[in-house]
């Protein structure tokens, strides 16, 4: 018989065990499969359209854009244009990569602003900055700078309605003077302007640990990039599941993390072409990591 007190008991068990499960709260609200279509830089500039239909077809409901610029806007393509082709492709543009111009280093906000709206035009829930030139990023002071820019930014884009993430490569992880890049840009901006696009893979590859940066830095990553390390040779990206990363335990900590969306990235290394590839990765990440 199940009394009162029994089910009361029940049930603060089986919370319990969700609570210390944050893989099986996670696979309870399943996340959409995104794509940065920098994986497809050499075939989108010649067809955005085809392209489009394509990774629609591999499987992804959500994409990340790159390489707008005032002089040559998306590949041709006027935001206003490419936010059609997205559109009857049913494909949603969450996040995108701007380059900023000097913005970094000067302040100058012209490229930045022409990224706010081009943002703003797409629907992004982010605009991303996806690069720092090397002559910007040597010490301490630089990394600094970018952060005081990076709460800038975020500000401004804060008010346009969006928000504002930095995505990393390897070389944040270089420390000077005791201590990484990345920790300075970390302690030095506002968590409430400045979130985190981490890539798994060049953590991997920097020699540290994303989980180790998940709990020391709870809930700053609000997207990844997951694009696989092959297994013969680490400096090559690969499919999804083909390479060396374990994304089943990564996975199980995306509420620790932050994770609201990640985008599948591979840059080279495709098993037999890039649609084929893509493929695969959303086939692997739909059936084993959601």
């Amino acid at each position: 018989m199940v009394t009162r007190r029994n089910f009361i008991i029940n049930t603060s068990l089986a919370a319990t065990a969700v609570l210390a499960m944050p893989s099986l709260a996670f696979t309870m609200n399943k996340k959409q499969i995104g794509l940065q279509l920098y994986t497809l830089r050499d075939e989108i500039s010649k067809d955005v359209n085809v392209v489009l239909e394509k990774v629609a077809a591999a499987g992804y409901t959500i994409v990340e854009t790159y390489g707008f610029s005032i002089k040559d806007q998306f590949w041709g393509l006027t935001p206003i244009e490419l936010k059609k082709v997205l559109d009857a492709n049913h494909l949603k543009a969450i996040s995108g990569h701007y380059n900023l111009g000097s913005f970094l280093a000067d302040g100058n906000t012209a490229e930045l602003m022409a990224a706010i709206e081009a943002a703003k035009t797409l629907k992004n829930e982010f605009l991303t900055i996806p690069w720092v030139d090397e002559t910007f990023r040597k010490n301490t002071e630089d990394y600094k700078k970018i952060a005081s820019r990076l709460n800038e930014a975020g500000k401004l884009c804060k008010n346009a309605g969006l928000k504002l993430a930095y995505h990393n490569h390897d070389f944040e992880f270089q420390k000077h003077d005791g201590i990484t890049g990345y920790e300075i840009l970390l302690k030095e901006t506002d968590k409430n302007l400045v979130s985190f696009e981490l890539d798994l893979y060049w953590v991997i590859r920097s020699g540290n640990d994303p989980l180790k940066l998940f709990r020391e830095n709870q809930g700053r990553f609000k997207m990844w990039h997951v694009k696989d390390m092959d297994k013969i040779n680490p400096s090559l990206n690969t499919e999804v599941g083909s390479g060396s990363i374990d994304f089943k335990t990564i996975f199980k900590e995306a509420q620790l993390s932050g994770m609201k969306h990640f985008f599948v990235e591979q840059e080279n290394n495709f098993a037999v072409n890039s649609f084929a590839s893509i493929k695969a990765s959303s086939d692997f990440i739909s059936k084993e990591l959601l």
